[in-house]
């Protein structure tokens, strides 16, 4: 058997997670993100702040060598060792609110191999539904790609894209520093070393620095895009274009577009980290 026929047998597998909107998650996450958020109604939840609730709390004997969750639990032993939030799709249905008990279900949907221009690659895609007292708050898509160790690839990575902040309406200049990547990775009970082991990041994973957490510059993007629309988009997508690392002051830039909204986050050398699009 293939080692994709193989992985294909965690297709469809399900867990479920519960969780409280507290009063001092709430307090975490303005602390950790204000003044870059959404206006919002007294008591609802910002734009995002599903992504800090029911995350997975693996003992310390259950963690892979980069502090996730080992694989072959419920993600599928993927034989490569690097892995990264790649993007997704958001539907927001309801506002969440202090004090709301939620259920989060997930689903592996999909598990993909595919051979990039700097080497293999494979896709991981999981589906999320997140209901509130009143039913389904927020549906979801997250896409996980997984990637050779450091060193293996066997060909050359694109030339990053760029762009420029002045082509937007609206800026925030966010520092990237290692106390925002402590707070996100306190809140999501997030494990992985590249966010705060820099030995780890820049001699295993091969990065320039530590990484900001893909999470961090969509939850920036999705409450700049409430800010300019006056509302919570209906849907969201976001993807990854270029790791974002830390120590830098990055650009989180958004401007109406047609009838919804299109936003990117940029790097200091204004490489695009993150590309989006909101619809109303």
């Amino acid at each position: 058997m293939s080692i994709e026929q193989d992985l294909a047998a965690w297709i469809g597998r399900t867990r479920e997670g519960r969780d409280l909107v507290t009063p001092r998650l709430m307090a975490e996450f303005r602390a950790t993100f204000a003044p870059h958020l959404a206006p919002v109604a007294a008591g609802e939840a910002w734009p995002a702040l599903h992504w800090c609730l029911a995350p997975e709390t693996p003992a310390a004997d259950a963690l892979g060598p980069d502090g996730h969750a080992a694989k072959g639990g419920f993600l599928p032993p993927v034989p490569l060792p690097r892995r990264m939030w790649a993007g997704g799709e958001v539907e927001f249905l309801a506002p969440l609110r202090e004090g709301d008990a939620v259920t989060r279900v997930e689903t592996l949907r999909d598990v993909a191999f595919k051979e990039g221009r700097s080497g293999r690659l494979c896709f991981v895609t999981v589906d999320h539904v997140i209901a509130g007292p009143s039913g389904p708050a927020i549906r979801e898509r997250q896409d996980i790609v997984y990637r050779e160790a450091a060193g293996a690839q066997t060909g050359t990575a694109a030339a990053p894209e760029r762009d420029d902040p002045s082509a937007y309406g609206q800026v925030w200049t966010v520092p990237a520093t290692p106390t925002l990547l402590f707070r996100y990775s306190a809140m999501t009970f997030n494990g992985h070393r590249f966010h705060y082991d820099h030995p780890y990041a820049t001699g295993v994973e091969g990065y320039a620095d530590l990484v900001v957490h893909g999470p961090v510059q969509a939850t920036l993007l999705v409450n700049l895009a409430a800010t300019q629309l006056g509302r919570t988009p209906s849907r969201f997508t976001h993807r990854g274009q270029s790791p974002m690392t830390a120590n830098q002051t990055f650009s989180v830039c958004g401007r109406r577009s047609g009838d919804g909204w299109e936003g990117v986050t940029l790097d200091a050398q204004g490489r695009v980290c993150m590309r989006t699009r909101a619809f109303l």
